[in-house]
């Protein structure tokens, strides 16, 4: 049994919340890169090169890549033979988020009611998903969500009927709606199949996947394939104004469902698709 102190753990996720917020991850900027060398409309190749210019003075000058600094959801994969000392790790985690939000002068834009709409000043709480592992290690990830992106996010619940091809409609149906709400070019992250909560869960993490990962299940990155060379023949390109790179990647998580049902999760990220990971 190994024994971490919460209080690591609180200071991990704040290093994360601001690297994660200053810094496009090494996947993503290449991703960014090559589209620049792909894109055959001038306009869009000119949206992309602002992006980049964008990124640069973000790291040059320790500023945000985005004015919306996002709602912080934090994946928690935890080893089943690890013990957490000196306190609830659920208070570590927000206690790491105010500590990213606050000391790192990010933008603090979670209310604590919905309705109410009273800004928390600390960007707490945050969105936290837990799992256990095998292992004596914690696998720490950190995806600020902005929410322009995430109002562009669908579920359907579909037929077993409708079928892959149905499966495909709802994907690309989410997409044409986002338009250039979504801050294009956008990451489209899928979840296939669970129920309605677990597939809007696979989207999410799937966004997490390095974009130049694909499926290791042959008909899943046979689809993820087909949907991103659909979706960039839209046109809906950079910045929504044209141009054949409207998305970078398509990442599809898929689980098992009931034999009624075939619930489908599209949760689409902007070009940024911040994410930081860490193990401890």
């Amino acid at each position: 049994m190994r024994t971490i102190s919460v209080t690591e753990i609180t200071d991990q996720i704040k290093e994360m919340c601001i690297e994660a917020n200053h810094f496009l991850s090494g996947d993503m900027k290449k991703a960014l890169d090559d589209a620049v060398g792909t894109e055959v409309a001038p306009l869009g190749r000119q949206i992309l090169e602002q992006l980049q210019e964008n990124l640069k003075i973000a790291g040059e000058d320790s500023i945000p890549i985005c004015q919306d600094t996002g709602m912080a959801v934090v994946f928690l994969e935890v080893g089943q033979e690890i013990h957490f000392e000196g306190g609830s790790i659920e208070d570590a985690v927000n206690e790491g988020v105010r500590r990213g939000y606050v000391d790192g002068y990010l933008r603090k834009s979670v209310v604590k009611d919905p309705l109410i709409r009273e800004n928390t000043r600390d960007n707490t709480p945050a969105i936290i998903h837990y799992s256990i592992v095998p292992g004596d290690r914690v696998r720490i990830t950190v995806a600020p969500k902005g929410f322009g992106s995430e109002n562009m996010s669908r579920v359907f619940m579909l037929k077993p009927a409708d079928g892959i091809e149905g499966v495909k409609n709802a994907i690309l149906t989410a997409v044409k709606d986002a338009g250039p709400n979504a801050c294009p070019p956008m990451v489209v992250g899928v979840g296939i199949g669970g129920t309605f909560e677990k597939c809007a869960l696979m989207a999410k993490q799937a966004l997490t996947r390095p974009v130049d990962q694909r499926s290791e299940i042959p008909y899943v990155r046979e689809l993820e394939e087909e949907l991103l060379e659909k979706i960039n023949r839209t046109g809906i390109g950079p910045g929504g104004l044209g141009g054949s790179t409207t998305a970078m990647a398509v990442n599809i998580n898929t689980y098992a469902t009931h034999i009624a049902g075939l619930p489908v999760a599209v949760n689409i990220c902007c070009h940024v698709n911040r994410h930081a990971v860490r193990v401890i």
